[in-house]
C-alpha cells in the first residue's frame, strides 16, 4: 500500500486555510516546530516530523476553539521584546506601544529619572521603557502575585535590570515615593460590554479587561491618588478606550493637571490621554 507523503511546513499552513488567517496559523506552527520566521523561509519543503505534525494541529483546533495565539504559544512580542504571556496576563497589544512612545518623549535619554507602571500584567510598558532609559529605575506593581511573577521572569529573560516590582492595587503599591512620570494601562471595558464574550476577551482576566459601569472606575482611582505620587513638573499617562477620550481629560482637569492632551492610535482612535502635573 503506498504510504502518504510527509507533511511538510507548507502544507500544514495549508491546512489552516479558510480557517485561520496566516497570522495565527505560522506562530502555532514555529511553535510547534520549535523554529522561527527565518527557517520557515528557507525550509517550508522540508518533511515535518508527524510528532510535531500533530502537536501544531491540536493547537490549532484549541485556537479554532477560540484559545488565544499568545496563551497558546506562552509568549507574545512587544516593543523589542518578548514577553511571556499566560493567562494570568492580559495580552499585550500593539496599540499599548503608543503609552510608550509617549512616555519616552517625555523621559531624558541621559538622566536618572523615577518610572512607575501601574497594572504591569506581563511587564510590558514597565520593561520597554526601562529598556530604552537604562538610567530609569522604573517601580512595576500590581495586584495578583501570580501575574507579578511573570513579570518578574520577563524582566530576567529580557535582561532588563532597572525595573523593581512592588505587588499592590495602583498607587497603594507606591507608598510614599514620588515620580517623574506614572504610566498604566488599566481595565477600561463596561462591566457587562458583549465583547468581554468575544474573541480572546473571553479567556484574558476579567480584572485586567473591566472597570465598572462605565469602564472608568480604575481610572478614577488613578487620576485621583497620582498627584501625590508625582514630583512637581510630572506626567501621568493613562491607556483607555476609543470612546473615552472625552471623559479621561476632563478628569485629568478635574484632578488639577495641566497640558490634558488625547493621543490617537495607527487606526485615529482616542488611545492615551495624559496631563502634567503643575509645578
Amino acid at each position: 500500500m503506498e504510504q502518504s507523503q510527509a507533511p511538510t511546513p507548507k502544507t500544514l499552513l495549508g491546512e489552516a486555510n479558510g480557517r485561520l488567517p496566516r497570522e495565527d496559523a505560522e506562530p502555532l506552527l514555529l511553535h510547534a516546530l520549535q523554529q522561527d520566521r527565518a527557517w520557515l523561509f528557507a525550509h517550508g519543503d522540508d518533511p515535518v516530523d508527524p510528532a510535531k505534525a500533530e502537536a501544531y494541529r491540536a493547537l490549532l483546533g484549541r485556537r479554532l476553539a477560540g484559545e488565544p495565539v499568545a496563551y497558546l504559544t506562552g509568549h507574545r512580542g512587544f516593543w523589542t521584546l518578548d514577553l511571556e504571556t499566560t493567562p494570568e496576563t492580559l495580552i499585550p497589544r500593539p496599540e499599548t506601544e503608543l503609552l510608550v512612545e509617549l512616555a519616552l518623549g517625555r523621559l531624558p535619554v541621559d538622566e536618572p529619572v523615577r518610572v512607575a507602571d501601574l497594572g504591569t500584567g506581563t511587564g510590558a510598558i514597565a520593561l520597554a521603557i526601562a529598556s530604552e532609559r537604562p538610567l530609569a529605575a522604573v517601580v512595576a506593581t500590581d495586584v495578583a502575585k501570580a501575574t507579578l511573577a511573570v513579570a518578574v521572569r520577563n524582566a530576567q529573560a529580557n535582561g532588563v535590570g532597572n525595573v523593581w516590582f512592588r505587588r499592590g492595587d495602583w498607587c497603594q503599591a507606591l507608598g510614599r515615593d514620588r515620580f517623574d512620570l506614572v504610566a498604566s494601562n488599566p481595565p477600561y471595558i463596561a462591566e457587562g460590554d458583549r465583547h468581554l464574550s468575544e474573541g480572546d476577551l473571553r479567556h484574558e482576566p476579567a480584572r485586567a479587561l473591566s472597570s465598572g459601569a462605565d469602564g472608568l472606575d480604575a481610572i478614577r482611582t488613578i487620576v485621583a491618588t497620582a498627584p501625590d505620587h508625582l514630583v512637581p513638573g510630572g506626567w501621568l499617562l493613562l491607556e483607555h478606550g476609543y470612546d473615552q477620550g472625552a471623559a479621561v481629560r476632563a478628569l485629568l482637569e478635574q484632578a488639577g493637571f495641566v497640558e490634558v492632551a488625547t493621543a490617537q492610535d495607527l487606526e485615529q482612535r482616542d488611545r492615551v490621554s495624559l496631563g502634567r502635573r503643575p509645578g
